[in-house]
């Protein structure tokens, strides 16, 4: 993970601001004004509601350069960097100025010795300089807006190096301009081509050369904007480039390549930024596979892996995350280009029966609706293929047609079905003649047609007419390579165009001041301890959540009593602040029915305690709720993220499964419910062999309960645990079985 400092901002942050007078760092360099409230617009565990732009107009396009280290002699890494810079300098319109203390002209352009001897003040300073630290004090006196800093040695190198960049990053702050890298390179000046037209992908990589693959999509006729290589992220990160690219009109999509995020909360605004614009933001994310085993005392903390939030955080604001460099730069390019879909309908269309079927299996596996054609379209397209082959969808004409004017008749018909959005032409591999009156009927249907035409061209060689100079000619047909990545790249066209029509920012709608429940369960909090499981409820209930009638007792004779109040049949089990999992140590009694087993419950479990030297806060008698779906509902607190709420079905098959689903507040009604539809286990809420549907809008209810609670009470609770969460038949709602909460 490149230069990652991990962090969220505290609970303290809204008194700091005010105490100060001042607005967090990050609006110092917005491009827009926001009013005074947006400035300090917090929620109600302190984090900002609002992503700001910072201004990289200047960065992007300056007037004036100056390349600090600048050298011409021949052999020296920086004289290479020197030329490529003021090439670079040349095609934007930059004025560029060497620096260097021994050199009076570098490239025939004069030099100059100091930053201080600089002829005007420059918007952008390129540091070809082994340590960057006292450059950046001096730039602060002139200054200077952006710099760039190449050097390594860093964060990337340990512990030290993590130390000399917190320093840089600290004196970055102090001087008020805006840093790329350090330990990053040369790919925001590179050459990008200006004869294409059409919306552009704008790159954002933290390993240069995994960018490559997106900047070669030039030579296929696809546009690039803008490349980031953000580096160790020391100042400016992944985040702020997304916010800047999100509001460049001639973006249309957002490519990263992700190593390690700098902030959890910079990156959901700066996403809920993109989601608002409708701009699609697709990602590869190093770090799917779990380093290192999280320890945490609560079923929810073993199930929410670091990753697992990345991926549940992605996913909630609508980043579409693909493993490959390849899908990459596929699922960018279309998504780049292509326009908004009428329909969510895919039809499959080709030349061999086999390869439709193929295709279809793999595509109806991955979730894209292959809807039946009608009858009468059915009928339509029979005029022009043979009766005998399929046109239901996949569409099969057999090969002879798509070699004279039927096959524009073919398409045409096909895109005229309202239920048909996407039309998918896998060509496994060239026929000529066949193969390139297919590719140009393609292309001619799709510059007269709305909807989108996706052409697989299987060939391995490439070097087809009908692929490089039809196809990959075309502005409006998608061309893949391969099946897979065709899929991929659709499934999130129409996936993003679902996301973005209902999208609705949970920042708009986040709470910003305490609710009742936040002082009554405040109250109840022991910083540095596990609560024990009365206390737990205690604080459950504080936020309106349904637990068993229980007492907690102190005798045998009490416990009876209790029994009679709560009614049989009840369940007892040992109460103590460090009794994380009671049902291994035989604390935990069921289905009692007299008194005289009350006695000897009560016996037992002191005993077991006193054997197992645990402390009691007492016993508690439980009424026992038997029918009904377990599930368990949770908080864990996310390094990067802060508080995440976890679901998933409870009891045992929380282990042994490991069905959840996560979201990271603020969230709502709409992500709740998304949450339960995402696991496997989805089923047993509607009811199965004769079981009745489960509550499901208790549990909703139960599940934004506990994400206010995780949002009020913010780094104070390590972490909570419901399960069994019991969710009841339909209209008769969820009770908290059992709760383990630890305070931080």
């Amino acid at each position: 993970m490149l230069g990652s400092t991990h962090g969220t901002l505290t609970t303290d942050f809204r008194a700091r601001v005010e105490a100060c007078g001042e607005t967090p760092r990050t609006a110092v360099h917005s491009s827009a004004a926001p009013s005074a409230e947006d400035a300090v617009a917090l929620d109600v565990s302190g984090r900002p509601l609002h992503s700001d732009v910072p201004d990289l107009d200047r960065f992007f396009r300056p007037e004036s350069v100056a390349v600090i280290g600048a050298s011409d002699a021949e052999g020296r890494p920086n004289t290479g960097i020197t030329r490529q810079l003021i090439a670079w300098a040349e095609r934007v319109g930059a004025r560029l100025h060497p620096v260097h203390p021994t050199r009076t002209t570098v490239f025939g352009l004069a030099c100059h010795a100091s930053v201080a001897d600089l002829p005007e003040q420059v918007d952008l300073a390129v540091l070809l300089v082994a340590d960057p630290l006292p450059v950046i004090e001096e730039l602060a006196e002139t200054k200077v807006k952006f710099a760039v800093a190449f050097a390594s040695g860093f964060a990337e190198t340990g512990d030290a190096g993590a130390a000399a960049q917190d320093r840089l990053a600290a004196a970055v702050q102090r001087s008020g301009l805006r840093l790329l890298g350090p330990n990053t390179n040369l790919n925001a000046f590179e050459a990008f081509r200006q004869d294409l037209d059409g919306p552009a992908i704008a790159l954002i990589t933290q390993s240069g050369h995994q960018g490559r693959p997106v900047y070669s999509l030039q030579e296929l006729g696809i546009r690039l904007s803008h490349w980031a290589p953000t580096g160790n992220e020391a100042d400016l990160e992944t985040s702020d480039f997304i916010s800047y690219f999100a509001e460049q009109p001639e973006v249309g999509a957002i490519a990263c390549y992700v190593e390690g995020l700098k902030d959890g909360r910079s990156f959901l605004l700066a996403a809920d930024r993109a989601a608002r614009a409708g701009v699609p933001v697709v990602a590869v994310k190093v770090g799917r596979t779990e380093t290192g085993a999280r320890m945490a005392a609560s079923h929810t903390g073993k199930l929410t892996g670091a990753d697992t939030v990345v991926d549940a955080a992605m996913r909630q604001f609508g980043v579409i995350r693909v493993d490959g460099l390849d899908e990459l730069q596929d699922t960018a390019a279309l998504l780049a280009r292509a326009r908004r879909p009428q329909a969510d309908g895919v039809v499959v269309y080709s030349i061999s029966g086999g390869t439709g079927a193929h295709f279809s299996d793999l595509a109806t596996e991955a979730g894209l609706t292959l809807p039946i054609l009608d009858p009468a379209k059915q009928d339509e397209l029979h005029q022009w293929i043979p009766e005998y082959l399929n046109v239901a969808n996949p569409v099969d004409n057999g090969g002879h047609p798509v070699g004279d004017w039927r096959g524009r008749k073919i398409i045409d018909a096909i895109l005229a079905d309202p239920s048909v959005g996407v039309l998918i032409c896998p060509i496994t591999g060239p026929f000529p003649p066949m193969s390139d009156r297919l590719a140009q009927d393609l292309v001619d249907a799709a510059e007269q047609t709305d909807k989108l035409i996706c052409v697989i061209w299987g060939s391995p060689v490439g070097t087809e007419d009908a692929y490089r100079t039809t196809l990959l000619g075309s502005s409006r047909v998608a061309t893949f390579r391969t099946f897979g990545n065709c899929i991929t790249a659709v499934r999130a066209y129409l996936g993003h165009h679902r996301f973005t029509a209902a999208y609705r920012s949970p920042f708009d709608e986040a709470p910003r001041t305490p609710s009742p429940s936040f002082r009554k369960a405040r109250a109840l909090m022991r910083p540095g301890q596990q609560l024990s499981e009365h206390a737990a409820k205690q604080l459950l209930r504080a936020y309106g959540i349904r637990v068993p009638r229980e007492q907690l007792v102190t005798s045998a004779a009490a416990a009876v009593r209790a029994a009679g109040l709560v009614g049989y049949p009840v369940v007892m089990k040992a109460s103590g602040p460090q009794l994380a999992h009671k049902t291994e140590l035989g604390l935990v009694k069921v289905a009692l029915t007299s008194a005289s087993q009350i006695r000897d419950a009560y016996r037992e479990l002191t005993d077991i305690a006193r054997y197992e030297d645990v402390p009691l806060d007492g016993i508690l008698v439980c009424q026992m709720i038997e029918r009904g779906v377990e599930m368990v509902v949770g908080v864990t607190q996310d390094d990067l993220f802060g508080p995440t709420v976890t679901v998933g079905l409870g009891g045992v098959l929380v282990e042994v499964l490991h069905d959840a689903a996560v979201r990271v507040p603020p969230f709502g009604e709409d992500q709740a419910r998304a949450m339960l539809t995402e696991l496997r286990g989805h089923a047993l809420l509607e009811g199965v062999r004769g079981a009745p549907p489960a509550d499901v809008d208790a549990l909703v209810e139960v599940i934004l309960r506990i994400q206010r609670m995780a949002l009020e009470l913010g780094d104070d609770l390590s972490e909570l645990d419901i399960n069994p969460l019991m969710v009841l038949p339909r209209g008769q709602g969820a009770v908290a079985l059992d709760a383990l909460a630890i305070c931080r």
